[in-house]
């Protein structure tokens, strides 16, 4: 009975701290709680007192020494204590109400639907090209002479070419063969400008009286036909359209000084053309291997394999052009010849010149021959004008560009038509000669480069398999 006394005062020492451990624990959760995380916090404040309590109380027992017997019981009564507050603590922390859980949000881009991301991945894109375009454009517009110039110089390189290439096969030195065949060319057009001026001036004259007689021949038109027209409203308009010219005389004077200085403009083109021209008979290839060294290695290959396509479509398509233009010229000039129209030949070169326009060049050609032989021919001969020109053009357009271009340099009409336009809203009457061939060529390039891109996918997927 001795033992008593020891054993309770231990196990009321042991019930204290207990008390004490068990009241700090209560006060962590409660501040835990303040700061909205007592859900988890809980759980592991009920089981942890429990679990401490019966270590403490199990081995205050054994280091008594007072028998098994003993020991077991007091140990059983120590777990009993310690399990109920253990449970006690679990059943409080179940009660306790919890913090609602936030749900979280979805990721912005997954609540787009799928067509709308695809049209902003390519509403940006197509942003991106539509500025480079117009920044393209806006250099393209300060430095256009020099881009025409050097354009009209590849077309006559791809003219001149080959004739340097047989003179160079033919033992003839590089520079003297390029020396030549450019001398040949450039004296070849300038006798066609000068003839073009010359038979203008020599037939000014006799236009001039044609074209009044043909005014007087109109005006009794109109007073003879159903319309009603009278005497004093043909005055009229010509008393006004006199005004007219007397009030915009400034503008006149104006259109001249600025016709001098496309003149000037026209000769430093010419002169750039030359030089160009020059050189590119002399050292294209090595001027195309400099620029080939400009793209990114990665592209090299493709980019080096579609130069030389691009450059048969672009000679194919000027040397089409000159044949084709020249036939329109010499028969039309001997249709309008025959049907005694002044200054047909003239008129022929002029066929000629605008029908490296195409599609736009025909029909302003044509109407301009025409117009000549209605105000000096009469209507008989206007209509057997038309006719002639409207003939010939269909043979051309159905016949000789299909035969002579052939499909190297096929653009569908719509193209055609609005490369013309955007090429004479862009530079005038050049950007409209130079705006076909460049498309061509363009479309050549892009499907050179897209078999280039389909033979290395077909060699990847051989060498994998």
């Amino acid at each position: 009975m001795s033992r008593v006394p020891g054993w309770l005062g231990r196990l009321g020492a042991g019930l204290s701290g207990w008390g004490e451990r068990l009241e700090r624990r209560r006060a962590e959760m409660e501040a835990e709680d303040a700061e909205g995380s007592a859900a988890s916090e809980d759980g592991r404040g009920a089981a942890g007192p429990g679990t401490g309590t019966g270590a403490g109380t199990g081995t205050g027992t054994g280091d008594d020494g007072t028998g098994g017997s003993d020991s077991t019981a007091e140990a059983g009564g120590s777990t009993g204590p310690t399990g109920a507050a253990g449970s006690a603590g679990s059943a409080g922390s179940r009660s306790r109400p919890t913090a609602p859980v936030l749900s979280t949000r979805p990721d912005p881009a997954s609540a787009v639907p799928w067509g709308m991301r695809v049209a902003a991945e390519a509403g940006w894109r197509l942003l991106v090209l539509a500025g480079t375009v117009w920044v393209l454009m806006r250099v393209i517009s300060s430095v256009r002479l020099l881009v025409l110039s050097f354009t009209a110089a590849l077309l006559v390189t791809a003219v001149l070419q080959p004739t340097v290439a047989r003179l160079t096969r033919h033992g003839v030195p590089r520079g003297l063969a390029t020396a030549l065949t450019a001398a040949l060319g450039f004296i070849v057009m300038g006798l066609i400008g000068w003839f073009v001026t010359w038979q203008v001036m020599e037939n000014i004259d006799d236009l001039s009286d044609q074209i009044q007689d043909g005014i007087d021949e109109l005006q009794r038109w109109l007073l003879d036909s159903p319309f009603h027209v009278t005497e004093n409203q043909i005055n009229d308009i010509a008393k006004n359209l006199r005004e007219a010219i007397s009030d915009n005389t400034d503008t006149i004077t104006s259109a001249g000084l600025e016709g001098v200085t496309v003149i000037v403009e026209a000769l430093t083109g010419i002169l750039l053309t030359m030089f160009s021209t020059l050189f590119l008979l002399y050292d294209g290839k090595r001027i195309w291997q400099w620029t080939l060294k400009l793209v990114p290695a990665a592209a090299r290959p493709g980019v080096s394999a579609a130069g030389p396509r691009a450059w048969q479509t672009l000679t194919a398509y000027v040397r089409g052009t000159v044949v084709v233009a020249l036939i329109d010229a010499i028969f039309i000039g001997l249709g309008i010849y025959f049907l005694d129209v002044p200054m047909a030949v003239p008129l022929a070169v002029f066929i000629f010149l605008f029908s490296f326009i195409p599609l736009v060049g025909a029909v302003v050609s044509g109407a301009l021959a025409v117009v000549v032989a209605l105000v000096t021919q009469g209507v008989f001969t206007a209509v057997m004008t038309l006719a002639v020109v409207l003939a010939v053009q269909q043979i051309e357009g159905h016949i000789l560009q299909p035969f002579i271009l052939g499909r190297a340099v096929r653009v569908h009409p719509l193209a055609v038509v609005l490369a013309v336009a955007a090429g004479g809203m862009i530079a005038g009457i050049g950007g409209a000669v130079v705006a076909v061939p460049l498309v061509a060529v363009t479309n050549t390039v892009v499907g050179s480069l897209r078999a280039y891109a389909d033979e290395q996918q077909a060699r990847e997927l051989h060498d994998t398999a």
